[in-house]
């Protein structure tokens, strides 16, 4: 999963070398939080207008939870 979130998020910016995630411990509803991290100038890119982009990122990430029988929540920092 953090791959996943990793993959998607370096084909967006423009400075892959500064993308990390860092992964939460699961909390008590079993819920993962994954925090993605990237350059400030990139943050646009990732976030979207509207926030579009990191709404299909989070739709994405969801529906690979479901399939691994898992929670997730993706926050952009």
């Amino acid at each position: 999963m953090e791959d996943l979130l990793k993959a998607m998020a370096m084909g967006l910016v423009d400075s892959p070398s500064e993308v990390s995630v860092k992964v939460d411990e699961p909390a008590e509803d079993n819920t993962i939080v994954y925090h993605l991290h990237v350059a400030d100038k990139d943050m646009g890119r990732v976030i979207g207008k509207q926030g579009r982009i990191a709404k299909a990122i989070r739709t994405v990430m969801k529906a690979r939870a479901t399939k691994d029988g898992i929670r997730v929540q993706v926050e952009i920092d």
